[in-house]
């Protein structure tokens, strides 16, 4: 591997971190000669890397504005779902015969991580640090998944379902729970439940059908939170 490719490489991972952070939030213009300044680079580096990007969906390049970070329409994000929710079954389903005591316990273990962080964004307040809060719980929930995909050793899905994954990593969102989103928090966190004591078991239909429902009412929660922060997202298509 080239030192070019290497620095884009790295650039790109900088750069993908800030987006899922959501440092850099969607309709944000990505400067190429600002960039190459930032990173201490040429141009040709910044360019792979902003083409990186732009294959796993994060950016676009649009004629005569430059790079953006991808702002997502509501079927956008719910193809993405989709894709997801198809794949994360498959996964669960080969983890499923492939599970161990260990893994177990790691799902446990990610489950109440996952559990603890829920229940402080059901119970938040206006006026801390939201972002950081919600980027805590959205790698919280990968997490509990993460395990799962390390049992089916499927590296190309896993793969394809990350970069899907991706398409809505950033930036985290928050909004003030009311009795929907609580609802819809907590049927979240249920399903983590649920999926771990029915790889427990050694229940593989029901594990892939609860991985694949679990991935649609992420879709749901996500969107209605959306709908939350803003009025006019709810009625892009």
């Amino acid at each position: 591997m080239s030192l070019e490719s290497t620095k884009a490489d790295d650039i790109a991972g900088l750069i993908e971190e800030a987006i899922v952070s959501g440092e850099l939030t969607p309709g944000s213009v990505l400067r190429q000669e600002q960039l190459s300044e930032r990173f201490g680079v040429s141009r040709t580096p910044v360019r792979e890397a902003l083409r990186r990007l732009a294959a796993l969906g994060l950016v676009s390049f649009e004629p005569n504005r430059g790079v953006r970070v991808r702002m997502l329409s509501h079927d956008d994000l719910r193809e993405a779902f989709l894709v997801r929710a198809a794949l994360e079954a498959l996964v669960t389903e080969e983890a499923a015969r492939k599970m161990t005591p260990e893994a177990l316990e790691d799902l446990e273990e990610c489950e109440k991580r996952f559990a603890r962080l829920t229940r402080e964004v059901r119970s938040y307040e206006p006026g801390g640090n939201r972002r950081a809060l919600m980027g805590e719980w959205m790698r919280a929930n990968h997490a509990f998944h993460d395990v799962l995909y390390r049992v089916a050793e499927l590296p190309y899905v896993e793969s394809v379902a990350k970069a899907a994954r991706r398409t809505f990593s950033g930036p985290t969102v928050w909004a003030p729970v009311d009795d929907e989103l609580e609802a819809l928090y907590e049927r979240n966190q249920a399903e983590h439940r649920a999926i771990r004591q029915a790889l427990s078991a050694g229940s593989v239909a029901g594990a892939r059908e609860l991985a694949r429902e679990h991935v649609m009412h992420s879709f749901e929660l996500l969107t209605t939170i959306l709908a939350h922060v803003s009025a006019d997202w709810a009625h892009v298509t």
